[in-house]
């Protein structure tokens, strides 16, 4: 495959990662919305604890997927730093071959370690905003059992 194609393969790839995260973000922050406007004119009950819960898991998938988007970030910067330091364009490398591949070698690791963290930090997203999503449902469950049971 040329390097013309992979390039564009592997934009249209990160384009569809980082529109899903989007996405993710803005399903738990309208949940979020959702369920305080639900309960706007409610009192507070222990019933409502799974709602809590909810909210708790809908925040903190939107907070991990904030930090997807910061580490997703990070790489980028850390993949430009690296084409320049083996160009021998970065300030600090220079054109020392034994600086560059020093240098290479720890922004790779940089990579590395960044994308490990993309990729947990995508699994808690989703994983708290089905838990969010689940807890929901109990809530609901729950709110109509009791609705019922006053009848």
């Amino acid at each position: 495959m040329s390097d013309e194609k992979s390039i564009e393969l592997h934009r249209q790839l990160r384009t569809v990662q980082d529109k899903y995260t989007y996405f993710l973000l803005a399903i738990a922050a309208a949940a979020v919305a959702y369920a305080i406007k639900l309960t706007t004119d409610s009192t507070l009950s222990f019933s409502m604890i799974p709602l809590g819960l909810a909210i708790l898991g809908w925040g903190l998938s939107f907070f991990y997927g904030c930090r997807q988007l910061n580490y997703v970030s990070s790489t980028i910067y850390a993949n430009y730093e690296l084409i320049r330091v083996q160009k021998g364009e970065h300030p600090e490398a220079g054109s020392n071959p034994q600086i560059i591949a020093a240098a290479s070698e720890g922004i790779r690791q940089a990579i590395e370690s960044n994308s490990d963290k993309v990729s947990f930090f995508a699994k808690l997203q989703f994983r708290f905003l089905i838990a969010g999503s689940t807890l929901f449902l109990a809530w609901h469950i729950i709110e109509m059992a009791l609705k019922s049971k006053g009848n």
